[in-house]
């Protein structure tokens, strides 16, 4: 294996799989929870967003209190006084957007790789957009999915009040895909992550959380998530010597047709890896074994 993958000076584009077991991947709120799915062909999805947020958490537990791997984007902070901190902590000058915006860059891993509006607020205090590097699309599945639902018991009511009408267990409800593999795919720009000083050592910290980030964000409602595949195609400049979908056509799933899968055995043999007259300039590693 050579380290392509970790240079910050070339683009790099990338396909990744994800399978769910018995569990929700990425709920809809606008449908109750239920898992996300496609009204048309039924094929379930999880969106980039969900994806951002574990790999945020992940580079943060393995990177708690290191410089420049804070969190722009994190549960339970207003971003609001995040931005004002590029005017007290980094010393910008009211009006100074630039000087705002590179703080936050070097200060903010979320915003160095995936970018951010940070205009918001203080508009005399503000530090402009930030255009990210990296970058997801949402993930779907290679077959179809069905949504199911699973009915619970809860035996301990919320009032006590409950408990002497005789109300002591509540019903509720689980949504699951009994089993799902879900293929997403990832862009780097060398150009754009020049501009933002990314390192060598950015680049290590997101390959590793996008290996481990299921490991650390297990829950009763997810099932079992694993990341079942990840393959990088890294070109030997910063603006890539092929367009990306002739890369990610090297990378075939069959997928099963007459049948919904219920095992990520039933696709294990069905992947085909073209590593074959490889375009020149391009070299292709794959980080899940």
């Amino acid at each position: 294996m050579t380290d392509a993958h970790l240079d910050p000076t070339r683009k790099h584009d990338y396909v990744f799989l994800i399978d769910v077991k018995d569990g929700n991947p990425n709920g809809d709120p606008d449908a109750g929870g239920m898992p996300r799915i496609d009204p048309i062909t039924s094929q379930g999805f999880i969106t980039d967003v969900a994806l951002k947020r574990k790999i945020r958490n992940a580079v943060t537990l393995a990177h708690q209190g290191q410089p420049g791997f804070e969190m722009y984007v994190e549960e339970g902070v207003a971003l609001n006084p995040q931005i004002q901190r590029a005017y007290h902590e980094g010393g910008a000058k009211e009006g100074d957007t630039a000087t705002a915006q590179q703080w936050m860059i070097r200060n903010f891993y979320d915003v160095r790789l995936f970018g951010a509006v940070m205009s918001v607020g203080d508009q005399k205090k503000h530090a402009g957009k930030a255009r990210g590097p990296m970058q997801l699309t949402f993930s779907r599945s290679i077959d179809p999915v069905t949504p199911l639902e699973a009915g619970i018991t809860r035996v301990a009511p919320n009032k006590p009040e409950d408990i002497a009408k005789g109300k002591v267990t509540e019903m509720g409800n689980k949504h699951y895909v009994p089993y799902g593999l879900y293929r997403g795919h990832g862009f780097y720009s060398g150009a754009l992550g020049a501009k933002a000083s990314v390192t060598s050592q950015d680049m290590a910290a997101y390959w590793q959380a996008m290996t481990m980030m299921f490991d650390h964000d297990r829950a009763a409602s997810r099932g079992e998530m694993a990341i079942r595949g990840l393959y990088v195609f890294s070109h030997d400049d910063a603006y890539g010597k092929v367009p990306a979908h002739k890369l990610f056509d090297r990378i075939r799933i069959k997928p099963l047709g007459h049948s919904e899968a219920r095992s990520w055995d039933e696709y294990a043999d069905r992947i085909t890896i073209d590593r074959d007259g490889m375009p020149e300039g391009v070299t292709l590693t794959s980080l899940i074994d």
